[in-house]
């Protein structure tokens, strides 16, 4: 909705194209959660899902809600081919190039020393390319430009990564109370992440600079504002 009304588009217009995102986010949040993932008994303050309902439940959940997702995008108030550009880039940033394979190498990762581009890779995946999906998507329905479509997608691709450091870094330094989940679960896993390959003060640094480098894709949007605070928000937040 953000990226919509930054190119001079009614936001309320993609709002359905919101929902579905955060359908399949929800969906993502709910199988990461399960004990054959990241096996985490809090999330957002409350029981995860399998905790209170049962794996099997938790499961058959999530997928319902990826179902409910593309439906809710496919049956949106935009022309078919903006439709089915849209279902294109969520259905990329979800499948093997994107959410699902960046949680495959993550868990294939674990415990064992990786690459540097091995981390950035997963990361990318597992956290920017919704993000970045959700950004082009906004700009797709909002009737942008090529060139704005693709300035979106490469700044959400930005803001995803930082983000992802940022929960990184709040995972070593923070408490499950300011959190709202687990803390310090990645160290006891062995999971890849910034700090355990950069520290602390680098990987901030590192998370400062990727944010800038978003910020400076936005020279195509002309209502870019907000996006250059929801950016700086993704390094600075506290939970």
């Amino acid at each position: 909705m953000a990226c919509a009304e930054a190119i001079g588009a009614e936001p309320y217009a993609v709002l359905d194209a919101g929902c579905a995102v955060e359908l399949v986010h929800c969906f993502s949040l709910i199988h990461d959660d399960l004990p054959a993932l990241d096996n985490d008994d809090l999330r957002r303050g409350v029981p995860t899902c399998h905790k209170v309902f049962g794996e099997a439940i938790a499961i058959l959940a999530g997928d319902a809600l990826f179902a409910l997702a593309f439906e809710t995008l496919s049956r949106g108030p935009w022309s078919a081919d903006c439709r089915v550009r849209a279902m294109q880039s969520l259905t990329r940033a979800t499948g093997t190039l994107g959410l699902v394979g960046g949680e495959t190498i993550d868990i294939l990762s674990e415990g064992k020393p990786i690459e540097e581009a091995t981390l950035k890779l997963i990361h990318e995946r597992k956290t920017g390319s919704l993000i970045a999906s959700s950004c082009e998507i906004g700009a797709i329905l909002g009737d942008g430009s090529v060139e704005q479509s693709q300035a979106l997608y490469r700044y959400g691709h930005a803001v995803g990564l930082a983000f992802q450091i940022a929960d990184d870094i709040l995972n070593e330094t923070s408490t499950p109370e300011q959190l709202g989940k687990a803390a310090g679960s990645d160290r006891e896993r062995g999971k890849a992440t910034y700090p355990a390959i950069y520290g602390l003060e680098q990987s901030n640094k590192l998370a400062l600079e990727i944010v800038d480098e978003g910020i400076s894709l936005l020279s195509a949007v002309p209502n870019r504002d907000f996006l250059i605070g929801l950016a700086k928000y993704s390094v600075e937040r506290l939970h």
